[in-house]
């Protein structure tokens, strides 16, 4: 059954941007109900949101078009989840206080589901001690806030008070709907992304990892309810809400850090695709070309998976391969010599798996047999791990 998400929108410059909100909110396969408020009309036409949920927008408390039912409240009983995006200074105050003058505040008043407020405003506004206070005293109530970002605002001030980024409103979204907590309690250590290997100052060794499977893992835990580290080699992917990440750049650094983190987890998934090898030498300067071939001498990079499956207590370790001939005989090897409880391998020739792409078809490893998993996004494959690493 699908889950309903009702968005409120408030007048803000920002206002457009619920739209784009709505509609992936939609294609994630959400039932989407909207209520604006009066002003925010000014900016969009309800009939864009109508067109989009199918379902009537709703401005006005009092509708000669409504149903026997009482609107507000037939929409806070479906609601399973209510975001106002973007969300005032002024609708922050009303809601803080249990003002309830239109047809968004009532229903966010009557809601009893989990509620999410994104703020868009000016810096000066966002930053002033009253809406800060009114922000602490929703926060006590239960009501949790998506952040706003820093940059140019409409006013022409440059600031804190941005609507946050889409994909940040839905992880909320996504966050708040999770209603089984089975991690809840734990800590799941989690590396993802390359690493980064310098040559010299301009020139390095790396590789394709866009550490997309990583992400995935650590906000499945999150959504889980376990205490997330995340150890991040350079990636281009925006930091997650609610999961403590650490940035590193080379195979030492990134060995540094779980080493630091490990003897306090429960569960520890090795994602990150770490370099087997690292120059002997960092040079100072570039190095120039020359006429005859330079040779670069390399070293091998510490094994990470391999240290942790030796030092294991309780813990539970997952590690990844990625091969490309004798996978499952490769795999198995992996799995055996690093002491693995469970081992996630990829064919990098197979359509739809390995490095960059949103999906991955992955064979699991387990000392009771191998479970070979089909085509999937990379967000429901993280799920699968969490359950199976689980069970070991």
């Amino acid at each position: 059954m699908k889950k309903t998400v009702v968005i409120g929108v408030t007048s803000s410059i920002a206002t457009y941007k619920s739209v784009q909100l709505v509609s992936d909110l939609i294609k994630k396969g959400y039932d989407v109900e909207v209520i604006m408020s009066k002003n925010a009309t000014n900016f969009i036409q309800p009939l864009t949101f109508s067109s989009l949920t199918k379902h009537k927008t709703y401005v006005e408390t009092f509708d000669r078009e409504v149903d026997y039912d009482v609107e507000h409240i037939s929409l806070a009983k479906k609601a399973d989840v209510f975001m106002i995006a973007p969300a005032t200074a002024n609708v922050i105050a009303k809601v803080a206080h249990g003002l309830a003058d239109d047809m968004l505040t009532t229903t966010f008043l009557a809601s009893t589901c989990p509620k999410i407020i994104a703020p868009a405003m000016n810096t000066k506004m966002y930053t002033n001690p009253i809406t800060q206070d009114n922000m602490k005293t929703c926060k006590s109530y239960g009501m949790s806030f998506v952040e706003p970002k820093t940059g140019l605002l409409a006013c022409g001030d440059e600031g804190l008070g941005k609507l946050a980024d889409i994909d940040t409103m839905i992880d909320a979204i996504d966050m708040a709907l999770q209603e089984k907590k089975p991690l809840e309690g734990k800590r799941v250590l989690i590396s993802a992304g390359p690493t980064v290997e310098a040559i010299d100052p301009v020139r390095f060794i790396s590789n394709h990892s866009s550490g997309k499977m990583g992400y995935a893992i650590a906000k499945a835990a999150r959504n889980l309810g376990a205490h997330v580290t995340l150890i991040s080699g350079p990636v281009n992917l925006k930091q997650l809400n609610g999961v403590n990440t650490v940035n590193v750049k080379s195979a030492q650094d990134m060995a540094f850090h779980m080493k630091a983190h490990f003897p306090d987890c429960d569960y520890i998934v090795m994602a990150a695709a770490v370099a087997d090898f690292t120059p002997e030498h960092v040079a100072d300067e570039k190095i120039k070309k020359m006429d005859n071939q330079n040779t670069i001498n390399l070293k091998k990079t510490e094994d990470i998976l391999a240290y942790l499956g030796k030092q294991k207590t309780n813990q539970k370790i997952c590690g990844f391969a990625m091969e490309t001939q004798n996978v499952l005989e490769n795999a198995k090897r992996k799995f055996e010599e690093k002491n693995c409880d469970l081992l996630v391998v990829n064919d990098l020739k197979v359509e739809g798996a390995g490095f960059q792409g949103d999906t991955n078809k992955v064979t699991l490893i387990k000392k009771d047999g191998n479970k070979e998993l089909e085509l999937m996004s990379k967000d429901e494959l993280a799920y699968k791990i969490l359950e199976e690493l689980q069970k070991v």
